[in-house]
Formats: C-alpha cells, sequence, structure tokens
C-alpha cells in the first residue's frame, strides 16, 4: 500500500510524444499515482535509450481487475503491495525470472529476498515500504489519536470529516484490527460484528478516495485521513497541520513491489527497468522522494537526513504491532468482499 502508491504521474502527465510513442524500444509500465519521480524516468531512458511509457491506478483491486480484463500483453511490469503479488502469482498473471537475469538482485536486503508472498524473489523486487493508517489535523482535533476510534468511532470534532482510502484490503485489515479480529476470520459472530461496525462507521465518513488522500488534507476537506505515511509526511510539507498515528491497536506495514507480468511484450527491457530500480543510487534518489523506505543495500547512505528522522517512519515504542494484509481462501474472500460491497453502497 499498498500502497504506496504515491508531482503525479498519470498518464496524461507523461504526455508522451510521437517519437515515444513509436520508439522501438520501450517498457510498459502500470503504476500506482504519484509514486515515481520523472527525473528518475528521464535517467532511465537517457542511460538505456528505453522509453517509458505508463499508466497508473489507485488501488491494488482496480490493477487487478484491469489486468484480468485484458492489460495482460500489454504492460510489461506493475507494482502490487505484498498481499496482491500473492495473489496474482495464484492467478497465473506473473512473469518468471530466471535465477542470474537480475544483475543487481544481490542488492536487496536480506529480509526482503526471500518473502512469503513471493519466495526467493522469482516475480519480483522490493519497490518501497511503509504504513498505511492515518493522521489527523491538530488544528481541528488536540486529543489521542493513536486509537483506531479516529476511524471507526471518531470523536465529535472529527465527524464527519474523515477521508477513508477507497482500499478494500487496507480498510478491512484496519476495521478488523479495531474489533481485534483476524483478517480472514470465518467465524459468523465476527463477520457480523465486522460489517454492523463499518456499516454504522462510514456514517462519520466525509469520503472514499486514495488518489487524493494528501490533497483532502492539505485543502482542509478533511479533518482525518487513512493514508500512507509518505503521504503525511507530504501533506505536512505542504503546510498541513496533521500528524500521522500509529495507533494501539495496530497498524498496517505493507512493502510495494515491481513484478514481471505474464506474457510481458517488452521483457529485456522490463528486466533492465527493475535492474535500475535496485541499483542504490537510483532507489536512493526514489526513497528521498518518496518518504517512504527502500529494500535494497547500500541505500542508507544516500538518504537525507530529514528522512532519517521523519517522524511517520520512525514509530513510538508505544505503537501497536505492525500487520501485513492477510490472503484469504476463495471462500471466506468471497464474504470479505460482499462486506466491502455493502460499504461502498
Amino acid at each position: 500500500m499498498k500502497t504506496l502508491f504515491k508531482t503525479t504521474v498519470a498518464a496524461s502527465a507523461i504526455a508522451l510524444s510521437a517519437s515515444v510513442a513509436l520508439a522501438e524500444e520501450k517498457v510498459v509500465v502500470y503504476h500506482w499515482f504519484e509514486y515515481i519521480p520523472q527525473e528518475l524516468l528521464t535517467k532511465f531512458t537517457s542511460e538505456t535509450g528505453i522509453e517509458v511509457v505508463m499508466d497508473t491506478y489507485d488501488s491494488n483491486e482496480a490493477m487487478l481487475a484491469s489486468l484480468k480484463a485484458g492489460g495482460i500483453g500489454t504492460y510489461d511490469v506493475s507494482v502490487p503491495g505484498d498481499y496482491m503479488v500473492k495473489i496474482m502469482a495464484n492467478e497465473g498473471l506473473l512473469g518468471t525470472i530466471a535465477e542470474g537475469e537480475l544483475v543487481n538482485k544481490r542488492n536487496i536486503e536480506a529480509q526482503w529476498l526471500d518473502v512469503d508472498f513471493d519466495p526467493g524473489r522469482k516475480h519480483s523486487i522490493p519497490y518501497q515500504w511503509g504504513s498505511t493508517a492515518f493522521a489527523v489535523n491538530r488544528d481541528v482535533f488536540q486529543g489521542d489519536i493513536n486509537t483506531t476510534d479516529i476511524l471507526f468511532n471518531p470523536p465529535a470534532e472529527l465527524s464527519g470529516k474523515v477521508n477513508m482510502l477507497d482500499s478494500q484490503g487496507e480498510v478491512l485489515a484496519m476495521a478488523s484490527l479495531h474489533l481485534g479480529i483476524p483478517q480472514c476470520s470465518t467465524d459468523r459472530d465476527q463477520l457480523r460484528a465486522l460489517d454492523a461496525m463499518l456499516q454504522e462507521a462510514k456514517t462519520y465518513w466525509a469520503s472514499f478516495n486514495s488518489d487524493t488522500a494528501k490533497e483532502v488534507l492539505v485543502s482542509g476537506d478533511a479533518a482525518a485521513g487513512m493514508i500512507y505515511n509518505g503521504f503525511s509526511a507530504k501533506a505536512r510539507e505542504e503546510g498541513a497541520n496533521v500528524e500521522y498515528a500509529y495507533p494501539k491497536q495496530g497498524y498496517i506495514a505493507w512493502m510495494d513491489n515491481v513484478v514481471l507480468l505474464k506474457d510481458a511484450p517488452n521483457r529485456d527491457n522490463a528486466l533492465k527497468f527493475m535492474d535500475f530500480l535496485l541499483d542504490p543510487e537510483n532507489v536512493a534518489a526514489l526513497t528521498n522522494w518518496t518518504q517512504y523506505s527502500a529494500g535494497v543495500e547500500g541505500v542508507a547512505p544516500l538518504l537525507g537526513e530529514a528522512l532519517r528522522t521523519l517522524p511517520e517512519a520512525n514509530p513510538p515504542a508505544e505503537a501497536g504491532p505492525a500487520t501485513f494484509i492477510e490472503v484469504c481462501d476463495a471462500q471466506t474472500q468471497a464474504i470479505y468482499d460482499k462486506i466491502w460491497t455493502n460499504v461502498k453502497k
């Protein structure tokens, strides 16, 4: 949270010239909104001669739906969150990276090399990692914010002024933390309680939006909002008096990853793009811009001092546990899909 992802890099924002569109050497990237600096794309093209063609999405689920609806064979790489990598692999949507095809694979930090969602990194590389919780405007509310009540049972000052991410996985995972139940519960009473809690909670929410999660806090259209930690930091940089919360009930940890897609039309160029993003200098430029964290060795000395001490990137000792989104079995997922559909009505 993905992600994280995230200057906006929509397809229109990278406005490709006719010469780019007709270039023989290109890589077609399906990416989160506002999640990579143009300068890095320009550097990649300058070094390799490969043009980057990009479309964007605003949630893991939107990306999955688009790929399943015909995107496979169109795009070379995408940038799913940890749990979505596993789902995509299970559905046969990913290509396989053979040993030795990525020279810079050796730069991946050990903790991110043999991960549960992609053992041995056969389909993916780390992109950025961070957390998802929420930020609160301190001009509006001065009380304790390190509780998930802010989202699901907010104080009067925040009621009707909360923006939620339009992301099923993250919202339902946070809701499960709030209730203290498993993410993939099969207990009917727990599922009924989850559904009922969300139906009441949504009466306190002003909006569902991921791609403007930062903007609504900066503009004041929302006084609190579920948000990625890097977006919260950017909101502060842009003048919003917001504080990022690490709730005692826990918060969501995530890692976004660049995956090689099945039937990638420009497979060799895709691998060059992935290798480029495993170079410490390039990853450091990305991380300094996103204000998240990298999964590549040799990056730390290249990071700015502000990032090393960023409140949003350094959970306090009293913070609740960091929890990754779990992948449910198909039958259980169908129930959660129904709960989410009811929330969005």
